[in-house]
């Protein structure tokens, strides 16, 4: 027989995840109704980038093509550095693409919400139009420099297979990664300005343990599944090098592994977002 109370201990937690999958709901649906303030945050956001400057969207462009060029004359020609048999242009070429990407991505929306500190405490919207902006932004760019990698693999002679399919799939589990970082740390910015000083640090750091100069397949291989497992960006990079320029299919289960990191952050920031967007226009 149940002891008095169990039967019904479970449905608090039941009734308090029906709630909350019934919340994500309704702000999944007050955000898409608000699609078009999130494209014109979004050009803002685009056009302050490049406002005043002389080669605007090249800069995109400009940015990891000159790390790559850079790279290549250090870590390939002095260094030779190991590329896997890849040309090193495009080796690393392949990883500055989504790395630029990503690290664009979190230096505006990270402390988007303190730079539209104006805006906020003036009209309501979803505040996470902000940062989604943000990325949005640096997603176009990615987009703009993708053109130059579609030159260097015409230039390298790489024939295109239909692994490049695995593309679609892997720049989804970067767009979730990327924005449940942003949501996340976005918010606590607001409650702790430290995380705009120390970013950059951890950005350069973050850089060196992805394989980006280097090949994933130096790690040794009683190490990888902790090395993916806490840096899904390595198995992400990887996975474009593998299906873009190899053309071979991603290593399918850290490419999982990233997937199911990047869900659970997303779900995680989101909630973590929504939860303080109460209390913003009164801190920022």
């Amino acid at each position: 027989m149940e002891a008095p109370g169990q039967a019904g201990a479970g449905e608090p937690v039941l009734e308090n995840t029906v709630a909350w999958r019934e919340s994500l709901r309704a702000h999944l649906r007050e955000l898409w109704r608000h699609r078009e303030l999130l494209w014109l945050i979004t050009q803002r956001e685009i056009k302050v980038r490049y406002k005043q400057s002389l080669l605007g969207v090249l800069w995109a462009i400009l940015q990891p093509l000159s790390l790559m060029l850079v790279f290549t004359v250090f870590f390939s020609w002095f260094a030779r550095m190991q590329s896997d048999g890849i040309p090193y242009p495009l080796f690393s070429y392949a990883a500055l693409l989504p790395w630029t990407f990503f690290s664009t991505a979190l230096s505006f929306a990270i402390p988007s919400l303190i730079a539209n500190s104006h805006i906020i405490t003036k009209i309501y919207f979803p505040r996470e139009i902000v940062p989604l902006a943000s990325v949005l932004a640096a997603f176009l760019d990615f987009v703009i420099a993708a053109g130059v990698f579609v030159l260097l693999l015409v230039l390298y002679r790489v024939p295109p297979t239909w692994n490049l399919l695995y593309v679609l799939p892997i720049v989804a589990i970067q767009l979730a990664f990327t924005t449940g970082i942003c949501l996340l740390l976005s918010a606590f910015t607001v409650l702790y300005r430290d995380v705009r000083h120390t970013l950059p640090l951890v950005m350069q750091i973050w850089m060196f343990v992805t394989p980006i100069l280097y090949s994933a397949s130096v790690v040794p291989p009683r190490w990888r599944a902790w090395y993916f497992s806490l840096n899904p960006m390595a198995a992400i990079i990887d996975g474009y090098r593998r299906t873009v320029v190899q053309g071979v299919p991603p290593q399918g289960r850290y490419l999982a592994l990233a997937a199911l990191v990047s869900g659970v952050l997303i779900w995680a920031g989101y909630k973590y977002f929504k939860h303080l967007e109460r209390e913003f226009a009164d801190i920022v």
